[in-house]
């Protein structure tokens, strides 16, 4: 009874200490003001371009994601590389070990053309370029698969970058790493609820943890947190990188989660913060294109993902009458064919890869059909279509087929507008409005909406417009996808902002609702 009460009397004291914990180490804040939840992005961005390359790096921090995790290795000579596998063989156009290669002879590889034509020539990173290439912009988590600790944290103090990296590794290397950094490099390692708690606090004493996402409890992070450990929550895997597993560990307070699919994950945590309901509708611009190949149907079912409102398609007409999704009039630039859409056949254009020019992964992409690209929108979505080449009576006949009455707008010219509402005055056309001028003009079809230019923008005009029952639609494509002007827009009360970066679109919205 006695050591049960000393042991009780202990555990009492030791919690009172640890309540006030602050945290072992504090991190750079790349996104300002930080968010309670931060992603850390597997490999880069490497659904979009080769992974650990520069260019997966950089998309990370131009979408407003705090980290990224990056693989390091060591070469024959001794030097830190950026690549995940042992050997370079399905990432470049070479063959053999890293560890039997040296710095020069890794250099000379093309490292880009195994993903996309459009990378060739890029080559692997050391870890001073990648470090050199996040400083300032994103921070680094080191998945060290075979490293010289002492190399590493020269390597890191070197670059100044030791409050933007944390080493992920086993224990004995964390020691090492921390030794030779005095203590100024944070390091992270894996726990399992199997593992006795007090001993591996005292022992390893890491900045962070890395827990499996099965294994995150409330209770574990409460644990932690109350050490000052950081938690992050490893969801890799289609098992675990899906947005119920999300939920599950950002409700059990999760600092960090290691993604393959940021973007849905930073969607939805905005969505659990902001009580469901974004103050804007955003329509993903011929699909999430930024993510997967325009047009094509990863496009439309990663938007769908992101829970986007409105995915905007363009829509052509074949030789033969049959409607594919193509922006251009020519197949040139997006598949690997060539021609006029009008000049070839369904089957033709249909069978031609839509993918091979943005990733060797979608290279079994097709062209899809107009209906295929309806179908791929499952039963929420609704759907922004961009009436390339294709008549109105086939256009309001996949409309109603596919269910889509209430959950579609129509952009065209006006003329063309005007023909759809004859044919039937329930369809939500969305004409162009180049200048205010124009608009008795464009209200007098009785349009749903309309797709403004976004230099014409300001708080009167959304207000007449929205006086007149007219809704207000505008492209924010090119130089005007800034956080500045999204915000001025979302708080001039727009209706849609179509983008090609919904992520941009996303840290806007959190900026005007602090």
């Amino acid at each position: 009874m006695r050591c049960q009460f000393f042991l009780a009397v202990t555990l009492l004291l030791l919690q009172s200490s640890l309540a006030d914990a602050q945290p072992r180490f504090s991190f750079f804040e790349p996104v300002t003001p930080p968010r309670a939840i931060q992603v850390m992005v597997h490999r880069g961005m490497m659904c979009a371009a080769p992974e650990n390359s520069a260019a997966a790096i950089e998309m990370c921090a131009h979408d407003f994601c705090e980290w990224v995790e990056i693989d390091v290795r060591l070469t024959k000579d001794g030097k830190h590389v950026i690549i995940h596998n042992d050997t370079v063989d399905s990432t470049t156009d070479g063959t053999g070990r890293v560890d039997e290669l040296t710095l020069e002879d890794l250099k000379n590889l093309d490292a880009g053309s195994w993903f996309a034509p459009r990378f060739k020539g890029i080559r692997i990173l050391t870890l001073s370029e990648a470090l050199m290439i996040a400083k300032g912009k994103v921070n680094l988590y080191l998945d060290c698969k075979q490293v010289n600790p002492q190399q590493l944290a020269a390597d890191i103090l070197d670059a100044g970058m030791q409050a933007q990296v944390v080493v992920y590794s086993s224990p004995d290397v964390l020691m090492k790493v921390k030794a030779a950094s005095n203590e100024a490099v944070a390091g992270m390692t894996k726990y399992r609820p199997t593992m006795p708690f007090a001993s591996f606090v005292s022992e390893v004493s890491p900045a962070a943890v890395e827990i499996d996402a099965d294994d995150v409890s409330k209770e574990l992070c409460e644990q932690f947190h109350a050490t000052g450990i950081k938690v992050q929550a490893k969801v890799l895997g289609e098992k675990w990188d899906n947005p119920e597993v999300w939920r599950n560990v950002i409700e059990a307070g999760v600092d960090w989660l290691q993604t393959d699919h940021p973007a849905g994950i930073l969607f939805l945590n905005a969505r659990l913060r902001l009580g469901g309901t974004l103050p804007v509708k955003i329509a993903c611009h011929r699909g999430a294109n930024r993510y997967a190949p325009e047009n094509t149907i990863p496009a439309i079912r990663e938007a769908v993902n992101l829970g986007a409102d409105f995915i905007e398609i363009d829509i052509q007409t074949t030789q033969d009458n049959q409607t594919v999704l193509m922006h251009d009039g020519t197949v040139n630039r997006t598949t690997n064919g060539s021609g006029k859409v009008r000049d070839l056949t369904f089957e033709s254009v249909s069978g031609l890869s839509a993918g091979t020019w943005f990733g060797k992964r979608y290279a079994q992409e097709r062209v899809p059909s107009f209906d295929e690209g309806l179908r791929a929108y499952g039963s929420r979505t609704g759907a922004y279509l961009d009436a390339k080449n294709i008549e109105p009576e086939v256009l309001l006949k996949a409309i109603h087929q596919w269910g889509f009455q209430d959950r579609h707008v129509v952009f065209q010219s006006r003329q063309y507008c005007e023909r759809l509402r004859q044919l039937d005055p329930l369809v939500r056309t969305l004409p162009p409005l180049k200048n205010m001028e124009q608009l008795d003009s464009v209200a007098a079809i009785k349009p749903y909406g309309v797709d403004a230019s976004w230099s014409i923008l300001s708080k009167e005009m959304i207000s007449e417009c929205h006086r007149r029952g007219i809704q207000v639609f505008s492209d924010a494509l090119g130089k005007n996808e800034t956080i500045e002007q999204y915000t001025q827009a979302i708080n001039w009360e727009i209706d849609c902002i179509q983008t090609d970066h919904p992520l941009r679109v996303l840290r806007a919205i959190e900026l005007s609702r602090r």
